[in-house]
């Protein structure tokens, strides 16, 4: 079975195991973006935020790179999770596989994808126009937070070779059937409760192997990692909260100086006084 392919068929540990072996060994750069299990945008130039706070967009600056953080250690529970539909829809989906079979079969993936979980690594960006109050307030502290914005082809090529970039694509999970055949699927779906994020997804898969295939018996005492990017190629306008103090701007352009950041900087002007 050539990997990748546009037509695989229902799980098995071999094309599981094959799938994550071709994603640490590409050559080719910058990020994935055209397999068939990832969601792409209309355009390479679509924005895309990512908000923090203060002292995280620090560290950005200081260790030029972006936080990949493990799957299993965000807060939703569903990260890498079918639906609770595909439980129910099956039977009748692969109607024609023997009943033993087909719970061999869940049992094995819904297995080999619990234990991928501490093994793959993802970035969040939020795919907007304009800047968003609720992201404001949700991923950076209301008084003390920084957006930067880049565009999507931008963070593509910033990416290693070994990264998939895609959208997330929201489902109700109570009714909605999530497409099976491919491991990946349950990291680029989650529930219409986060249907506000509008994420576009980094995700670096990095399991760990013996000679024999995958080293199951291993667990993961990181909490993520760093991946190396040109920060001024990434970052295109840097945005602080609009609810910063004064003081705070000055402290961001000097930060910026000393990190030599060439991106327009700005405070938003989201609360500026209306209009009666």
């Amino acid at each position: 079975m050539p990997l990748f392919s546009r037509n695989q068929p229902a799980f098995s540990r071999v094309s599981l195991e094959l799938l994550y072996v071709r994603l640490t060994i590409l050559e080719s750069m910058p990020a994935t973006t055209d397999h068939p299990v990832l969601y792409q945008p209309s355009s390479g130039e679509i924005k895309i935020w990512r908000y923090m706070d203060f002292s995280k967009y620090v560290a950005l600056l200081s260790s030029e790179s972006l936080f990949f953080c493990r799957a299993d250690r965000f807060d939703d529970p569903y990260e890498g999770a079918f639906s609770k539909a595909n439980e129910e829809m099956r039977p009748q989906v692969y109607r024609d596989m023997d009943s033993q079979a087909l719970k061999a079969m869940t049992a094995d993936i819904g297995g080999f994808i619990k234990w991928s979980r501490q093994w793959t690594y993802i970035c969040c960006w939020h795919e907007n126009e304009h800047e968003s109050a609720a992201m404001w307030d949700l991923y950076g502290n209301r008084n003390n937070a920084v957006a930067i914005e880049s565009t999507y082809e931008r963070l593509k090529n910033e990416l290693p070779d070994n990264s998939i970039l895609g959208k997330v694509k929201y489902i109700d999970y109570a009714t909605e059937w999530m497409p099976e055949g491919n491991s990946m699927y349950p990291f680029f779906h989650k529930r219409l409760s986060f249907s506000h994020e509008r994420e576009i997804r980094a995700m670096i898969p990095d399991l760990p192997t013996i000679e024999t295939g995958f080293d199951f018996g291993k667990s993961n005492d990181q909490p993520g990692f760093a991946v190396r990017v040109n920060i001024n190629q990434l970052i295109l306008r840097v945005h602080l909260s609009p609810r910063s103090p004064k003081w705070l701007y000055s402290a961001l352009l000097d930060i910026n100086g000393k990190y030599g950041i060439t991106a327009q900087t700005r405070k938003s002007d989201l609360y500026s006084d209306p209009v009666f």
